[in-house]
């Protein structure tokens, strides 16, 4: 994006009813063009969105974030240079480059980064989004080493940033941009402006300050990762074609020259290790394949693909059996494959899923797939729940066939099954593991409503609200934290406004649980809900619809009574977490 492009962007205007993001920007530089820039990013990602976009005082980053105001922003973005930390890395100043100097200049960069850490984690503790951009410029010359040289002093002085950046990125609502993205857009050599950073206190080249706000603004808007990857067998996850080539004759190795197989399944296994689910649909011989999948030196395990589709007909059914084992939207997954046809088929058949090609012997382009599915499936940080979601997607397969297959009631199942739910009302805890239910689940959703960590921080603080979370565990395994509701206590009614539950929890009465453990605590005679119907939440419709008799309106309220009649019988052990 150039200049000429982002002045025309903020030029247009927003629906007169657009949300509006806050952000605040904290630079020790005058901001300038980046402003320019960020604001401009913000507003291309969401165009039905405006952008307020203010700034600090010039020369004072730390005061400025210290002085930052939570509720009159979303979000905090942080730009760090080297002058920041202190004046003689910049070079606006007379301060001395001598070599006697440049003990003092540590403990000053220590100093300055302790005051910087302080002041980011209290910011960070209002539950606002912070963002962080790490020095981007070059350090000046004033090292005794020749530039080609990286002496004992430069050294010191980047890991005294490195381990500040990797101490802050571990606190929650904290995210830090990535230096190596920042490379691949931005060449150094390319970045730092001397001469505007004389005249006018701005450092960074038009392109460089481009290429950062871009990061910046992505990782404000972070997407929801997406939750499973499916993928071909044949040319894909292996070289060679099972049918021809044998069991030995497939091959992902280096001294066979197909070693990006490897690399491919190198990264599923890692996607698999942080709780994506990973399952194959490959027109193959399911006998050829099972045996495939016994090779000792597969580099993904096989425990982590889940299920495996092989037989000869068309990928698209094999999708789509994929999709209801795993209980997820087809806008949650990645299809992958060799074949363009194959691609194009499913793509027809299920248009949310984004499909992507496996493009053959091309090794720079196999590069950039994987680095592309990182980024599709990142995540900041991983939970429990997380590893147990495979391991809850194949205990959901023994209870369907258990009770289709075997001829044996639910309510049989259920009473055999062990399960224990275990509810939780703190509020205090500010769970993360709640927070990300409420943005990403879609099919048991209240009304599909998402929070920003201001609301949801908001909602907490209110002394009429109250969070329940939802952990359940049964014979087959844990599950973790799989519910979430959020309500207020008004007068004799409950009010619910978020109620979401995991896809892997179906099936289990839990969801009526939820209510009778409402309904016992608060001890009220109704609930009311704050329901909208939306294009994916048609289980939770099914669900109240059930209760009701009749489908669900906004504002539909449930009556003790009514809900006594209406809930089938329940075997769970029932807990309630008890906080000190």
């Amino acid at each position: 994006m150039n200049l000429i492009d982002a002045l025309q962007i903020l030029k247009q205007p927003a629906p007169r009813d657009a949300a509006v993001l806050r952000v605040f920007l904290a630079c020790g530089f005058t901001p300038l063009h980046l402003q320019t820039f960020l604001a401009a990013q913000l507003r291309q990602q969401a165009p039905q969105q405006n952008v307020e976009l203010k700034t600090g005082l010039f020369g004072d980053l730390a005061g400025n974030i210290e002085r930052w105001d939570a509720s009159t922003s979303d979000v905090l973005v942080a730009v760090i240079e080297w002058q920041d930390l202190d004046l003689r890395l910049g070079v606006r100043n007379s301060g001395m480059w001598r070599v006697e100097s440049l003990p003092d200049v540590f403990q000053s960069v220590r100093l300055a980064l302790a005051r910087l850490e302080r002041a980011l984690k209290q910011a960070s503790s209002s539950g606002r989004t912070v963002c962080i951009s790490m020095p981007t410029l070059p350090l000046p010359p004033l090292f005794s080493e020749a530039t080609y040289q990286a002496g004992n002093a430069e050294l010191q002085l980047r890991n005294l940033v490195s381990s500040f950046a990797a101490s802050i990125s571990s606190v929650r609502s904290v995210r830090v941009v990535g230096s190596q993205s920042v490379d691949e857009r931005s060449p150094a050599s390319a970045r730092f402006d001397i001469q505007s950073e004389l005249l006018a206190g701005f450092p960074y080249q038009l392109p460089h300050a481009s290429a950062l706000a871009g990061l910046l603004a992505e990782l404000i808007k972070t997407q929801c990762p997406k939750k499973g990857l499916i993928t071909d067998l044949d040319d894909t996850l292996w070289a060679g074609i099972l049918g021809e080539v044998g069991i030995e004759g497939v091959s992902w190795h280096l001294d066979q020259h197909t070693q990006f197989h490897g690399l491919y399944q190198r990264l599923l296994d890692s996607l698999a290790s942080a709780g994506i689910l990973i399952g194959a649909a490959s027109k193959n011989d399911p006998a050829l394949v099972a045996q495939a999948f016994e090779r000792k030196d597969l580099i993904v395990s096989k425990e982590s693909i889940f299920p495996i589709e092989a037989h000869w007909s068309q990928k698209s059914e094999s999708v789509g059996r994929i999709l209801k084992t795993w209980n997820i939207g087809p806008e949650a997954v990645v299809f992958i494959d060799d074949n363009v046809m194959e691609l194009a088929e499913v793509q027809a058949a299920f248009p949310e899923v984004e499909c992507l090609l496996f493009p053959g012997d091309d090794t720079q382009a196999i590069w950039n797939l994987l680095k592309r599915l990182r980024d599709i499936f990142g995540k900041s940080a991983i939970s429990k729940e997380d590893s147990l979601r495979l391991q809850s997607i194949r205990a959901a397969g023994v209870l369907q066939e258990s009770v289709n297959g075997h001829g044996r009631s639910l309510d049989d199942f259920l009473r055999g099954a062990g399960a224990s739910i275990e509810f939780d009302f703190d509020k205090q805890s500010r769970d993360s593991r709640a927070f990300e239910l409420i943005n990403k689940t879609n099919q048991f959703n209240l009304n599909g409503r998402r929070l920003t960590e201001s609301s949801w921080t908001a909602y907490l603080n209110d002394p009429t609200s109250f969070l329940m979370t939802v952990s359940y565990e049964d014979k087959y395994g844990p599950l973790g934290k799989i519910a979430v509701l959020l309500g207020k206590i008004q007068r004799d009614a409950l009010h619910i406004d978020s109620w979401v539950m995991s896809c892997r929890a179906f099936s289990r009465r839990i969801e009526h649980q939820c209510l009778n453990q409402l309904l016992e605590r608060f001890e009220c005679e109704g609930i009311l809900f704050n329901f909208a119907a939306t294009p994916r939440n048609g289980p939770l419709q099914e669900f109240l619809a059930g209760l009701l008799g009749f489908a669900p309106t906004a504002g539909v309220c449930l009556s003790r009574r009514f809900f006594q009649e209406k809930c089938p019988p329940l075997f769970h052990r029932v807990k309630e977490s008890v906080h000190a």
